[in-house]
């Protein structure tokens, strides 16, 4: 497994964990706990996530410009016949 998706199941993992565990344990920082989850999830687990994913996309294959369009329309012309 390449690095950084190790490391971002490690971190959804810890998450997950961090989450359970405030709403099955009855600690006095449970809430703490759970807080602690959501934001790793939200600010650790899925930019990692999104970087992992998408660093050898080429975003120009993705925008809308003259000749996507018309490779579109292509595709579409060809899949009716």
């Amino acid at each position: 497994m390449k690095l950084t998706k190790t490391i971002t199941f490690i971190a959804f993992l810890a998450s997950i964990a961090s989450i359970t565990c405030g709403l099955l344990l009855d600690l006095n920082y449970k809430e703490k706990l759970i807080g602690f989850g959501v934001v790793s999830l939200f600010f650790i687990v899925f930019p990692l996530f999104s970087y992992y994913r998408w660093k050898d996309k080429d975003l120009k294959d993705y925008m809308i410009n003259k000749e996507n369009l018309d490779k579109m329309r292509k595709n579409q012309q060809e899949s009716k016949y």
